[in-house]
């Protein structure tokens, strides 16, 4: 299928009308909704993390469950289309599209897709078990646990408008996005009256994340460059300069969060650190349940933990893919096939975010080895929702 390629600026001129909208609702709306305004119906959750951080997994932990619409990074139609700005460049534009699909307003991609669309236009949207089933396609139940080659197979041909259709159905609303590195660009979706948004904050391991991101080299060269503002020049990240504006985005969107955060955040921030999900999967998903008014199924338990208990830590080839592994292999796998030498230079460029999410540096090969000795502190309980922080702790 032919494909036509757009000039930046005029998608750039395309998103300035939304972003002078929101603008003015943040400017209108930046203290917190007052209490006596109604919520929105639907409920919107945004699963802010990094690539490789496990964050496809926890997509999924949300996408599978019945009353769940969700999206997997549909912002890399954005990057994709204008990969020669910046991502803080970037940001207004991954809002205002994440935004409308909270919105269940799909006309966003218009600017980014203008051919006629059919649902596998749609960056990765055979993940999404909303598109899987009916009213997107009539192959499954939402009640079903679908999987993405299934789906690819029976459901690819629908048309697009099925995405908005099926969307305006669900009760919940949830986005999966690895392009925001900086709290304060959602500070207008916080504040729009017309959005109940939450947002889960993933975070791994900066050591596991770059053994991960090892298995996937050219599938990132292109982020890469954006995050580092290389004018659409894709980059190898051997030196660690993106893990670096990684590790700090993460500590700048967790320090927004917890310290001194605006009223509008009360009770909408949660961090999850991936170790702690792996190694008590239903503990760690019943709390994000909960946190997002959702409850966890008998369908859901099975298969929660089926996905949890495989064999191995996963194939090269099976890096973007969710599949049935032995999660707490895989959280530790970076120990046993990173050298030393990787390890001293990543904690030197990620020691504070190492230090502030929890983990425990290592001062030696004999350390790094020893899988007797814990890298994962424990966290004090509730220490990484809002409402429970104490900066004399």
């Amino acid at each position: 299928m032919a494909r036509i390629r757009i000039p930046s600026i005029i998608v750039i001129l395309f998103v300035t009308v939304q972003t002078g909208f929101l603008l003015f609702m943040y400017a209108r709306y930046s203290s917190f909704m007052p209490q006596s305004e109604e919520k929105p119906s639907q409920v919107h959750v945004l699963i802010l993390s990094s690539w490789r951080s496990g964050s496809s997994f926890v997509g999924q932990l949300f996408s599978q469950h019945p009353s769940v619409f969700y999206l997997m990074e549909p912002a890399w139609h954005v990057w994709v289309t204008m990969y020669q700005n910046s991502a803080k460049v970037l940001h207004m534009a991954v809002r205002d599209l994440v935004r409308s699909v909270f919105l269940c307003d799909m006309s966003v991609f218009d600017a980014y897709m203008p051919w006629k669309r059919n649902l596998s236009d749609l960056f990765q949207w055979a993940v999404s078990r909303a598109l899987c089933s009916s009213p997107a396609c009539d192959s499954f139940q939402r009640t079903d646990i679908t999987s993405e080659m299934a789906c690819k197979t029976l459901c690819g041909r629908y048309p697009f408008s099925k995405v908005e259709e099926a969307c305006k159905t669900y009760s919940h609303v949830v986005i999966k996005e690895v392009r925001f590195f900086d709290l304060k660009v959602l500070y207008p979706l916080l504040t729009d009256p017309s959005l109940n948004l939450k947002i889960i904050h993933l975070v791994r391991d900066p050591r596991a994340v770059v053994k991960s991101r090892e298995q996937s080299v050219k599938a990132l060269a292109r982020d890469n460059g954006i995050v580092l503002s290389t004018n659409g020049t894709k980059v190898e990240d051997s030196k660690y300069k993106v893990m670096q504006e990684i590790c700090r985005s993460h500590v700048q969107i967790y320090e927004t969060a917890t310290l001194k955060p605006p009223n509008f955040l009360k009770d909408r921030y949660l961090m999850i650190r991936f170790e702690d999900l792996v190694r008590d999967p239903l503990s760690e998903i019943s709390e994000m349940y909960k946190f997002a008014d959702l409850h966890l199924t008998p369908t859901l338990k099975s298969w929660i933990y089926n996905i949890t208990h495989g064999q191995g830590s996963g194939k090269k080839k099976e890096a973007f893919k969710i599949t049935s592994r032995d999660a707490v292999s895989v959280s530790q796998a970076w120990r046993n096939v990173l050298s030393f030498q990787k390890i001293k230079k990543i904690q030197e460029v990620c020691k504070g975010a190492i230090n502030m999410l929890g983990y425990q540096l290592v001062d030696s090969e004999k350390e790094q080895r020893d899988l007797s000795l814990d890298l994962v502190l424990p966290r004090r309980q509730n220490q990484f929702s809002w409402s429970s922080f104490n900066p004399k702790h």
